[in-house]
């Protein structure tokens, strides 16, 4: 049980250093909004720590399972739907990159009208 709660807590630290990382990420991004930013924090946050809980109750239920067909029949809905919501925060993760790649990529581009706006204002 020790062991378990050791993963746990380094599971949460590294948590927190991948929603620090993340975080860091969006204020590189000119142009976003404060609301977005707290929001696609949050959505990232959020699917991180819902994979993450349901691999830690997965493996603990893989082991209770492990060669004992009578805990298979009774468990395998449970495993299939943590194998599930690790399946949907993967996408929400995922989903969540194509909005920030997007938004850099719209924050690297170079509108001539705009540039040439600032020229003029100079």
């Amino acid at each position: 049980m020790v062991e378990m709660q050791t993963t746990i807590e380094d599971s949460e630290i590294k948590l927190e250093e991948k929603v620090r990382d993340f975080s860091s990420l969006l204020n590189q991004i000119e142009g976003l909004s404060d609301k977005k930013k707290k929001l696609w924090k949050e959505i990232y946050e959020n699917a991180i720590y819902d994979r993450q809980n349901a691999y830690l109750l997965f493996v603990k239920l893989v082991k209770i399972v492990e060669d004992k067909s009578t805990e298979h029949a009774i468990h395998g809905r449970s495993l299939s739907a943590y194998i599930e919501k690790m399946s949907k925060s993967n996408e929400q993760l995922i989903r969540l990159a194509e909005l920030v790649a997007k938004a850099e990529k719209s924050n690297n581009e170079i509108d001539s009208d705009e540039m040439f706006k600032r020229i003029n204002e100079r």
